[in-house]
């Protein structure tokens, strides 16, 4: 690991301005990078039309987005803590930037499918922009900067989904991504002019065969579990994808443990604070999606139906929007929690919150303000979790390797969300009614999908009990000043031989 000093606390508790700005940076880039997840979102009914495909392949449009995230996140982090945060933060805007000019220019489906692949390789700028925090703000401001720049991914799909829906309505759907490129452009600026270099590195050399099997199996995987609904779940395509992703990540699990500078250290990953922490986040990230499916469903089904609400699009952006703005409310409070009592606490208290929400959707689901308010609920528990996540990762893993830890609790979150729409999708198109000789999804269908994203953050308080305890003090995860490369908690679970350092 690189000697670099790692810049010290501000004297006095106070962030310097320019800490201040780093932070406000951050975030915004990472609002900009989850406004471009959900820009496509009101359009994807019509995407057969515009594109001049049938619906099963204009699908891909969203499918591109989600794989290319994935295969990259890890990747992306790998290399920021060898070459640098900054560059591959700046390399995933630009990348952002070009994926909206090919679909802002695009009328047809392969071109669009490209330029939402190459947004999706953007997917890493928020565990980039937390492992840039840890590295350049003092202690004290860590656990609030991490918390805000976790919750701008609740902001920006808030603040994305009512606009891009009034866009779409009101303007050429192209808009939508020429949009998303200015804003692009805009956060690299700012990043290029404000947001400074670490000299924390890790150095050694890159993992390109981990990395190809890496990629392998989470194609493998995530394209299954995505894709299994439509091509039935028992076809030879769909067990051959998931079949491939057993052997493919079993293999590379040996050889990740077997190379001198793996893609992921598996030993460190083992690590009780970090095992527990991804397996939460796998079950938070299921929680948090499972919502995503369930309300904008009830708000758009026909008044018919006796439970449906008959709202627009519009309205649906309209009503999940407080849902961010909750998150990025309760992120101080989060910090605050997570500084008196440590991490573990406040991710077990928003699990509470979470699993108390959908508890609330089964009983309160019949008018416009009882989704709003379950929507606000849930957006606080997921504010505290998403929180605290960040700060018991970096408290487990030495600074030179926070980018790809980091980047791998992300990748936990997308596996999640991909298997929370998995199975909503399996109970809706199970538990059916008819109208007009149409099947819709039943009012118990949704009340399962609730029943199901409670139990998932059930699973996650359960999860995070065995996490380590902390003392309050050593709640922040940011660097000793004078001591590089010294985390500032003491991780309960003991340095396993072999971690890099």
């Amino acid at each position: 690991m690189s000697d670099a000093p790692v810049r010290p606390a501000a004297a006095g508790g106070s962030a310097p301005p320019r800490s201040n700005a780093v932070v406000a940076v951050l975030a915004f880039a990472g609002i900009v990078v989850s406004l471009m997840q959900t820009l496509v979102i009101p359009i994807v009914p019509e995407l057969p039309k515009y594109l001049h495909a049938d619906a099963s392949n204009t699908a891909w449009a969203v499918t591109a987005t989600l794989l290319a995230g994935a295969v990259v996140t890890p990747v992306a982090g790998r290399l920021g803590d060898m070459f640098g945060k900054r560059k591959l933060l700046l390399l995933s805007i630009v990348l952002l930037i070009s994926g909206s000019v090919v679909c802002a220019l695009s009328d047809s489906l392969v071109p669009m499918i490209v330029g939402r692949a190459l947004q999706g390789l953007a997917a890493a700028t928020v565990p980039l922009g937390i492992s840039i925090m840890r590295d350049e703000l003092p202690a004290e401001k860590l656990a609030g900067s991490t918390a805000l720049m976790s919750a701008s991914l609740g902001v920006g799909g808030a603040l994305g989904l009512p606009a891009a829906a009034f866009i779409a309505d009101n303007f050429d759907w192209h808009i939508l991504f020429w949009t998303s490129a200015v804003l692009g452009v805009v956060a690299f600026a700012l990043v290029l002019t404000l947001v400074p270099e670490s000299k924390v590195r890790t150095g050694g050399r890159f993992d390109f065969v981990g990395s190809v099997g890496m990629a392998v199996g989470l194609v493998s995987l995530l394209l299954a579990v995505s894709k299994g609904a439509n091509w039935g779940w028992g076809s030879g395509t769909t067990l051959g994808l998931f079949a491939v992703a057993v052997v493919v990540l079993v293999s590379w699990g040996f050889f990740e443990l077997r190379t001198s500078t793996p893609l992921v250290d598996l030993r460190t990953t083992a690590r009780r604070q970090v095992l527990f922490t991804n397996l939460a986040s796998v079950a938070f990230g299921f929680s948090m999606f499972a919502m995503s499916l369930v309300l904008p469903q009830l708000l758009q089904l026909p008044t018919q139906t006796g439970y449906g609400l008959g709202k627009s699009m519009l309205t649906v952006g309209l009503v999940m929007a407080p849902q961010g703005l909750v998150m990025m409310a309760f992120a101080p409070v989060s910090a605050a929690i997570t500084k008196a009592k440590g991490p573990k606490i406040t991710l077990m208290i928003g699990a509470v919150i979470v699993a108390a929400g959908y508890g609330l959707n089964i009983v309160l689901m019949s008018e416009v303000w009882h989704l709003v308010l379950v929507s606000c609920v849930i957006g606080a528990g997921v504010g505290f979790a998403y929180g605290a996540m960040p700060a018991l990762i970096m408290g487990a893993v030495d600074p030179s390797e926070t980018a790809a830890a980091n980047s791998l609790n992300t990748l936990m979150r997308s596996i999640g969300t991909s298997v929370a729409s998995a199975v909503a999708g399996v109970v809706l198109a199970q538990m059916t009614m008819n109208l007009g000789g149409s099947a819709l999804p039943s009012e118990n269908a949704f009340k399962v999908v609730m029943a199901i994203g409670a139990g998932a953050a059930v699973l996650a308080f359960f999860l995070a009990a065995f996490l380590p305890g902390r003392s309050p003090a050593a709640a922040q995860a940011g660097p000793v000043a004078g001591e590089p490369g010294k985390r500032a908690e003491a991780d309960e679970t003991p340095e396993v031989s072999g971690v890099k350092a």
